[in-house]
């Protein structure tokens, strides 16, 4: 009908067994569409299905077009290396430089998707569908062994029913957890992408990752949700415009991504005599920084320098490259100046609005600086005045105003949000299996009809404990300027803001 709406005609039948054509009738139902459903999508057959509250639902699929991304010629990218507990690791990359000067360059920045919680959650509902699956499997054989016509033979069968429930349940949780954070780490992947301003995304090849021999390092990962991740990065990229193209992984942690020589590995960096695992050195160049960081940065190498040699499945429409080649990746510095200033424009515009006028805090005549104007804050005798040496304060100091003792009139000046009068409640809080003053619990019941309480805090983190990401750790999107490296040009330097001249006056005589 227009953008917002849409009209489905279907035919559907007119009482529960349907005998002849005079009981389906043609129904027109008019569709509101989300904001998800874009102008330019086109609408496929629906599936209506019927809910729990007794109304009809809609499934509506939709398709939308793809704007074409290139396989080549791409200068920004940014790659990602799969991990255990940090699920995703990547870096960004600059391809600078033509012919057999071409090299890659990166700011240093590591990009760490952490799904430690997660992986906690998902490890122990592992661990509870195990035990579900051995229980039944007893109870089962336990009902074998009786045989049908003994008393316990039917006791037996309907625990194993019960449990069975219960796996179910836990499967069906697991899924449900692995899916969102599958999809939670392609987004998170997707807007570091767009906020770096790079055009590829470059991610370890699934196939390549297999482990040989008897090594039990890719155990672990194999209960990683890499494969949804991959699909979803390549859905969520095309929509931004934004190529995927898997490299071979075999090697990417083995050699130094400055200088190509064979890394050790240790678990800590204050622990290089020892052998380990998540740290990565360089007894060469004296690189050590984090393995999978290491392994980001050969990934985005990998990536840039060999897309030329990009191959697309007509089949599956996925881009990959299987030419290894190898090269080094610099460690340069973005420009301070043009950085420092695009972060003060940014805080100044984000800065909430300061209405002018006096201040109606009681005891406080003047407003709080901003930052230290010198060894003492504004208004304050000067330490040489006093004779007490001033501490000294630096440019980069942070802008963090402090919060002062309270005064002898007992005003305290805190920040928004702390309520300084009310007194403080000790004892357990209410929500984690304590009753609040307010209301009546649970546990007030009689002990047979006691259950798990629903209005402790288990209600109200409800949604949080279905994916169990509110303990999950993720670099922010920050956009940051793509131009890092040296600029093009014989300039291996930026050029800095010329300050205006003050006019000359002209005397003419």
């Amino acid at each position: 009908m227009d953008e917002t709406t849409a009209r489905l005609r279907v035919k559907l039948p007119l009482n529960a067994i349907p005998a002849s054509g005079r009981d389906w009738a043609w129904h027109v139902i008019d569709l509101r569409l989300p904001g998800t459903v874009g102008v330019d999508s086109v609408l496929h057959t629906p599936t209506l299905r019927p809910t729990r509250a007794g109304r009809i639902a809609v499934d509506l699929p939709h398709s939308r077009p793809a704007p074409a991304v290139k396989a080549s010629g791409h200068t920004v990218a940014v790659g990602f290396d799969w991990g255990v507990n940090t699920l995703l690791t990547g870096t960004l990359g600059r391809l600078t430089g033509k012919g057999r000067s071409k090299r890659v360059v990166t700011d240093g920045r590591p990009l760490i998707f952490d799904a430690t919680t997660v992986s906690a959650t998902l490890h122990r509902l592992r661990g509870v569908r195990e035990h579900l699956a051995a229980k039944r499997d007893h109870y089962r054989a336990l009902a074998d062994g009786l045989g049908s016509p003994h008393l316990a033979w039917g006791e037996h069968l309907d625990r194993a029913l019960v449990l069975e429930v219960e796996h179910w349940r836990v499967c069906a949780r697991i899924r449900h957890v692995n899916a969102a954070l599958a999809w939670a780490a392609a987004r998170w992947a997707v807007d570091q992408a767009v906020a770096l301003g790079a055009s590829v995304i470059y991610l370890e090849d699934l196939a390549t990752l297999e482990a040989r021999g008897h090594r039990r390092g890719n155990a672990r990962l194999s209960g990683q949700v890499r494969g949804t991740v991959a699909e979803a990065i390549r859905h969520l990229g095309a929509k931004a415009g934004i190529a995927v193209v898997t490299v071979p992984a075999r090697g990417t942690s083995k050699l130094c991504p400055g200088c190509l020589a064979t890394l050790t590995h240790h678990p800590a960096p204050d622990r290089l005599a020892e052998r380990g695992w998540k740290w990565a050195y360089c007894t060469r160049c004296g690189l050590s920084m984090d393995r999978d960081h290491a392994a980001a940065r050969r990934i985005v190498s990998r990536g840039l320098l060999g897309q030329t040699h990009t191959t697309t499945d007509r089949t599956t429409n996925t881009r990959t490259i299987r030419t290894t080649i190898d090269g080094t990746v610099t460690l340069v510095r973005r420009p301070k100046k043009t950085t420092r200033r695009l972060r003060r424009q940014r805080q100044a515009e984000q800065a909430p609005h300061r209405p002018d006028g006096p201040k109606t805090t009681p005891g406080k005549g003047r407003p709080t600086p901003s930052r230290p104007t010198g060894p003492q804050h504004r208004g304050a005798p000067h330490a040489a005045q006093r004779r007490v040496p001033g501490p000294k304060t630096s440019r980069r100091m942070p802008e963090v105003r402090t919060v002062p003792a309270t005064t002898p009139t007992g005003v305290v000046q805190r920040p928004a949000g702390h309520d300084t009068q009310a007194p403080t409640s000790f004892g357990p809080v209410p929500g984690h299996g304590v009753p609040a003053h307010d209301r009546v619990e649970e546990d007030l019941l009689p002990p047979g009809r006691r259950r798990l309480s629903r209005r402790t805090c288990r209600r109200r983190t409800r949604a949080a404990e279905r994916t169990g990401f509110h303990h999950l750790h993720a670099t922010q999107a920050h956009p940051l300027t793509p131009r890092i490296g040296p600029p093009d040009g014989n300039r291996t330097r930026p050029r800095r803001a010329r300050k205006a001249r003050k006019p000359q006056a002209h005397t003419e005589f």
